[in-house]
């Protein structure tokens, strides 16, 4: 076996190996049924590598659990830093943890457009730098230029430039280009890499199932379509065909629908709001959707990148799900009411 044949052996027995210590479907249903605080709600999961984590932790209130939550996913990434692997997987993982940086970008700019302040996620390049408390206290958006040009985030700035951030309509544009350039940065690193052709399809899809988000909500929410944020590059879902879903009504969008592999999922949606008419009901679906395909596609994959990805998107589904049972016991709400909202792997 050659050397990067044997980096990729070996992080593929690393990251299958934290599979298996997963905050689990098992727990997730122990927790919503008998979990009466916090506690017992750690002690349930306390045999995975979280729950193992956060015993070790004051954890006594929901902010508490929020934050070391976050430090948790924090310390999975630095154990990947000092592992046995190949470059090209490491420039994916870095790339990939990027998408926190574009997130506190756009929450900085929403934090300019309401003059109020707002939480950072903990990840990413300026948290790693130490630049986000410098970041909230910047006062015209020149202050954080100067931050993303020292945090190698430079290639944003011309995002922004020049943002009216007193327009909220502006600030959604800007958002929804820095979101494309993201895009554009993470399926252009596929291209030479392994597995490089499904890792484009898995993320086009993201791309798909986020406009077809924006979709459903226009069209139950009532709200004025024409300047609806379209992502682009999309896979099956030209910005064309995007465009033309959102002046159609529920029914026409399945219909419209039927053969691009997206036909049951509008389905879904509307046979279920057609029940409660909430309208939550489309990220509940959607995001059911997207993870099972997600797994199919990248689940069996071993000495890949796409081993890196699943391991990814499977540790931000976990802190996702125990996010949402340990709201709903500081809440007091019934597990039956968020039941369909967890998404275990």
């Amino acid at each position: 076996m050659n050397r990067t044949n044997a980096r990729y052996a070996f992080i593929s027995a690393y990251l299958k190996g934290e599979e298996t210590r997963l905050v689990t479907a098992g727990h997730m249903e122990e927790m919503m049924r008998s979990a009466e605080n916090i506690q017992e709600a750690l002690e349930i999961m306390g045999d995975s590598d979280m729950g193992e984590y956060l015993l070790a932790r004051p954890v006594t209130t929901f902010d508490d659990a929020d934050t070391h939550l976050w430090r948790y996913m924090g310390e999975c990434l630095r154990r990947l830093e000092i592992l046995f692997i190949p470059p090209e997987m490491t420039r994916l993982v870095n790339l990939y943890v990027e998408k926190y940086d574009v997130l506190n970008i756009m929450i900085k700019l929403r934090m300019m457009l309401r003059n109020e302040t707002a939480s950072f996620v903990p990840l990413g390049s300026m948290y790693k730098r130490d630049y986000l408390e410098k970041m909230s206290g910047a006062q015209e958006l020149e202050d954080a230029y100067e931050i993303l040009a020292k945090c190698n985030l430079g290639d944003y700035i011309r995002i922004i430039e020049n943002s009216p951030v007193t327009d909220a309509p502006a600030v959604s544009e800007a958002e929804v280009r820095l979101r494309n350039h993201y895009n554009r940065k993470l399926l252009n690193s596929f291209r030479h890499m392994p597995d490089g052709q499904l890792l484009t399809q898995v993320f086009e899809g993201v791309i798909d199932r986020a406009n077809l988000q924006t979709v459903f909500r226009m069209s139950l929410g009532g709200d004025y379509a024409g300047n609806a944020p379209i992502l682009s590059g999309g896979r099956a879902l030209s910005e064309e065909l995007i465009k033309e879903l959102l002046t159609m009504k529920l029914p026409e969008i399945a219909g419209k629908l039927e053969n691009t592999g997206y036909h049951a999922m509008a389905q879904d949606i509307s046979r279920e709001y057609e029940k409660d008419k909430d309208i939550n009901i489309i990220d509940t679906i959607t995001e059911k959707y997207g993870f099972h395909m997600l797994k199919n596609l990248l689940s069996p994959r071993v000495l890949s990148p796409s081993t890196m990805i699943w391991y990814l998107l499977m540790k931000e589904r976990e802190i996702r799900n125990v996010r949402l049972v340990l709201r709903m016991l500081t809440d007091g709400i019934p597990g039956e009411e968020i039941r369909d909202m967890v998404i275990a792997a």
